[in-house]
């Protein structure tokens, strides 16, 4: 198995896959020939769902599914969120199943938007982000997106929402909040000094 974060860029067959959600495949596959530097917006819902995260409670998920799980489909950063690629129709099922798990042991996941039937998302580009410029050249700009697991194959596994909430619970679990001040003590008197002079 591949380690998930090894990922260049998307081959032919990942942007053939990507690119087959878009009304016009063709002419998506046209725009990343002659600039594969761009991203663009694809619909969700007939070959793929995403389910966004905040970036580190998605790393947190991904972490679990490469580590305990099956491993994940294709996975993206855009813009402080986490785009986890997931099979069709999850974005529908996925928020019933969250509010029906039992116990409250959703309660500590953060709100998972989910992309589905009549949604569309940004995805970057199927090229990695260009090699820093040398000085005084201009430089290109930051597209906020990159790829953690980019598409390989035009017929890449994807979760279901019963394996995204798995990760997502187990993720929830796994947090582990770390403070460097002790616990405050309820009983301590506390007095102003900022009047002192």
């Amino acid at each position: 198995m591949s380690s998930c974060l090894d990922a260049s860029g998307v081959t032919p067959d990942g942007a053939a896959w990507l690119a087959s959600a878009s009304a016009y495949p063709r002419d998506t596959l046209a725009l990343w020939e002659e600039r594969p530097d761009a991203p663009v917006v694809l619909p969700c819902g007939s070959v793929f769902d995403v389910v966004s995260a905040p970036t580190i409670f998605g790393r947190r998920m991904l972490d679990r599914l490469w580590d305990e799980g099956p491993g994940s489909g294709p996975v993206a950063v855009f813009r402080g969120r986490m785009l986890l690629f997931a099979a069709p129709g999850t974005a529908q099922r996925l928020p019933s199943l969250q509010r029906w798990e039992e116990f409250g042991r959703t309660g500590d996941i953060p709100p998972l938007l989910c992309h589905g039937n009549g949604d569309a998302v940004t995805v970057p580009p199927p090229a990695p982000a260009p090699a820093p410029t040398p000085l005084g050249a201009p430089a290109a700009a930051p597209s906020g997106s990159r790829w953690l697991v980019a598409p390989d194959t035009r017929h890449p596994w994807l979760p279901g929402p019963e394996i995204l909430l798995w990760a997502a619970v187990r993720a929830a679990r796994a947090a582990v909040r770390i403070s460097i001040f002790p616990p405050a003590d309820q009983g301590a008197k506390v007095y102003d000094v900022s009047r002192r002079r």
